[in-house]
């Protein structure tokens, strides 16, 4: 009886699931959400109690300034940019004698990087900063003429500048009605609960929705100078607060 050769196995047929991957359509990659602007969220008071808490301090405190030393926009824009992670009163040593010698940004560059380093040593940071403030006078003469630009988005592209920066700028030098969050207004706006908010911006947005417009210029030379001297980071002094009535913060401390 002749052999008979086994019938050859039939080729498996490509699966509809492969199929599909090799000739289907390509798939469209899926577009990111655009990021949403943070929320201000709402405060404990009521337009009336807002007011009331501003009044106060305008009445307590009318001209408020800050603490830093300058002597024109230029310097001010220095100054803030040195003061990061270090306090005014430290800065101050600093630039006091600084100023004197370089008021502009042309005479910064004149003084040159390691003259500006050694004059701010006693500055946190002082060799990154030191380098900004080079940085940031030759971006002032390249881009701007030599003169402090007065809008937000422009501050921020100079070296060293973020937005609290811009906005102490714009508000000291140039009397716009901006919001400045440091520390000591962060931990404020939270704590008694006026400004809540889990980042600066949010803080920052939440003043701005609440502040009345007449107090806008001082809110937040008022709410620093409060936050810094009166409701402290480790123990507020309730007993010097003038809006202590109004507080509705769960650490305030009644005398008994």
């Amino acid at each position: 009886m002749a052999n008979s050769k086994p019938a050859p196995k039939a080729a498996a047929k490509p699966s509809s699931a492969k199929t599909g991957a090799k000739s289907g359509s390509k798939k469209t990659a899926a577009k990111k959400p655009a990021p949403q602007k943070p929320r201000a969220r709402r405060p404990k008071y009521s337009k009336a109690e807002v007011f009331e808490i501003f009044k106060r301090f305008q009445a307590a405190l009318p001209e408020p300034e800050g603490e830093l030393h300058y002597v024109n926009a230029y310097t001010m824009l220095v100054a803030v940019v040195l003061s990061a992670q270090a306090t005014d009163v430290g800065v101050n040593k600093a630039t006091i004698p600084l100023f004197k010698v370089a008021d502009s940004p042309e005479k910064m560059l004149a003084l040159g990087e390691d003259r500006v380093r050694d004059a701010i040593k006693s500055i946190g940071l002082y060799r990154n900063k030191a380098k900004n403030v080079i940085a940031l006078s030759s971006a002032l003469i390249e881009t701007f003429g030599g003169a402090v630009p007065q809008t937000r988005e422009e501050l921020e592209t100079l070296p060293g500048v973020g937005r609290k920066t811009a906005n102490v700028v714009l508000n000291i030098a140039f009397g716009q009605p901006t919001i400045a969050v440091d520390t000591h207004l962060f931990r404020f706006g939270n704590r008694v609960g006026l400004a809540p908010g889990k980042t600066p911006l949010e803080v920052e947005l939440a003043l701005e929705k609440i502040v009345p417009e007449e107090f806008m210029l001082h809110a937040h030379h008022w709410l620093i100078l409060h936050g810094r001297y009166v409701c402290k980071a480790r123990k507020p002094d309730c007993d010097k607060c003038v809006i202590f009535d109004l507080c509705k913060s769960p650490e305030k401390i009644v005398a008994v």
